[in-house]
């Protein structure tokens, strides 16, 4: 199955769904007498005071999945308010309707003004169409425990969009409640030009305006109904940068600005990934920073405590997204055309496995996540399109979150999947590119809730890095990072939030650095569902 097949298939699902049955109140709501409909009802608020301390920077489980809400410099902060009415106050209804604003106003950032999320969206039944930069949560992840994922994480800012999704699993009829789906389509557009100026002065790589395009599809096995307690996720997220205006150095010291269009063939070749860039030459590639991930879960589920385990494999292209090539050119004048039935075969190495165990009434733990990740082989270090002397087409060195035109898979300088790659905001040459991406990692993260008010989380990562196939480190180096975090909830929504961590290792990775960080947050209704 081609790509463009799988993109096919992924808007069928998204459209065939639409008019389906999800667990959403108002299924079993009799609506024949509504109440009117008031936009202006559960308006929630929150308000939010966060000071950074560190010695050099600030550590990595200080700084990461944020929502790129965060600072490297030894002393930062910010106050930010919210307001927003979610979807789920109609709930009741077939139709819904929710907005928000998000603003920070920050010390030591990459901005002065951080407008992080404002967004209005509606609900029609089970499909829901969202408009502005809203902050989404990893999907088949824990959302505090994991160290992110690898293609859609939360370790940048929201991307403004427009998105069309499936956001709960949806049931598939006649399949007697055993299949279940869910997804998004979404186009936006990246806002951090002006930080890329600033970051390389204009004499690095950098790119304006640059268009997003992101699409998922879910599927689920399972009754949940039943008594069978195992249930099997699998998934496909795929992500593409396209069009803007980038501009990268000439090879005389002056930036030149590389062709792009913005056309409905373009939008189309971002969606099913084809045509080519200006700079491929003879061996065209896909237009655009296409890239994805296969992701899998497998949940094993009981009354007392729930046990998952996980994969999410990354792909920058064919060759690690379907482990196969052809590779059958002829010679001489047929150097370049397809002559013979032969392939070859790529192997799966590169991966993050996890496991996670939940204790669905744990105090002292409630939950305990497990990952591996290894990135290191990326089809292999030998990248080659045949030639008419040498036939053989191996595509290696795919070079994971970096892109020839484009800054990468990054927004205002923080890597938008996992962390552990090296964001572009820790280099000091003004550069923006990921400079290690070859590296594995184990990761610990634990959580628990001694008492109601009390919450507490560990998070402990250990990464031996290599660099990148361009530019490889001299040597292998290593980091161990931890953070040890507790949180308390007072009276009339105050809550009060502490964590302490430290970065042990080389400057090519994350260095040495040690910090503690106090967020103080208010939250509550400033009107009541009516």
């Amino acid at each position: 199955m081609t790509i463009r097949n799988l993109s096919l298939a992924l808007i069928t699902l998204m459209g065939i769904a639409l008019p389906a049955n999800a667990q959403y109140a108002w299924q079993g709501y009799d609506e024949r007498v509504p109440s009117k409909q008031r936009l202006d009802n559960n308006i929630g608020y929150k308000v939010e005071m966060q000071s950074s301390f560190s010695k050099d920077k600030t550590p990595l489980w200080l700084n990461a999945n944020k929502h790129g809400l965060s600072s490297l410099d030894e002393f930062n902060g910010y106050v930010r308010g919210a307001v927003m009415r979610p979807l789920s106050t109609d709930s009741a209804r077939r139709w819904a309707i929710g907005y928000g604003v998000d603003v920070a106003v920050p010390v030591n950032y990459t901005s002065n003004v951080v407008v992080q999320q404002a967004f209005a969206e509606a609900r029609w039944l089970h499909g829901v169409l969202s408009v502005g930069a809203k902050e989404y949560p990893m999907e088949l992840k824990s959302q505090t425990l994991s160290s992110g994922s690898q293609t859609f994480g939360i370790n940048a800012r929201p991307v403004p969009q427009v998105r069309i999704a499936l956001p709960e699993y949806w049931t598939i009829p006649w399949t007697k409640r055993w299949l279940h789906l869910k997804g998004h389509i979404a186009y936006g557009m990246m806002t951090d030009d002006g930080w890329q100026h600033d970051f390389t002065n204009k004499r690095q790589k950098y790119a304006d305006h640059v268009l997003y395009h992101s699409k998922a599809g879910y599927l689920k096995i399972g009754n949940e109904d039943s008594f069978f307690p195992i249930s099997l996720e699998l998934g496909l997220e795929m992500a593409c940068e396209f069009g803007g205006k980038p501009y990268r150095l000439d090879g005389h010291g002056n930036m030149k600005r590389i062709p792009t269009s913005t056309g409905v063939k373009d939008f189309w070749n971002a969606f099913i990934p084809g045509g080519s860039d200006a700079t491929d030459g003879l061996y065209t590639n896909r237009a655009g920073n296409q890239l994805g991930s296969w992701v899998a879960r497998l949940n094993f589920d009981t009354d007392l405590w729930r046990f998952s385990v996980y994969a999410d494999h990354f792909f920058e292209d064919h060759s690690q997204m379907f482990l196969l090539d052809y590779n059958g050119y002829g010679e001489g004048e047929q150097w370049n055309t397809w002559q013979k039935r032969r392939y070859f075969m790529y192997s799966l190495k590169d991966m993050m496995l996890g496991a996670e165990f939940d204790m669905k009434y744990g105090r002292w733990l409630r939950s305990l996540v497990f990952e591996y990740i290894y990135t290191k082989y990326q089809s292999g270090p030998y990248n080659h399109d045949r030639t008419q002397n040498i036939g053989d087409h191996i595509a290696g060195m795919d070079d994971y979150y970096n892109h020839s035109i484009y800054t990468g898979w990054q927004h205002w300088g923080q890597v938008i999947g996992n962390p552990l790659y090296r964001s572009p905001i820790y280099n000091t040459d003004n550069s923006i590119d990921v400079r290690n991406n070859r590296f594995y990692a184990l990761h610990l993260g634990v959580e628990g809730s001694p008492t109601e008010r009390l919450d507490y989380r560990v998070l402990t990562t250990y990464q031996k890095g290599w660099g990148t196939y361009n530019n490889p480190f001299t040597k292998a180096y290593k980091d161990f990072s931890f953070l040890v975090e507790a949180k308390y909830k007072f009276n009339h929504d105050w809550t009060v939030k502490g964590g302490y961590a430290m970065d042990f290792g080389s400057e090519k990775m994350y260095g040495h650095n040690a910090g503690f960080q106090l967020t103080v947050t208010k939250s509550g209704l400033l009107t009541k569902k009516k």
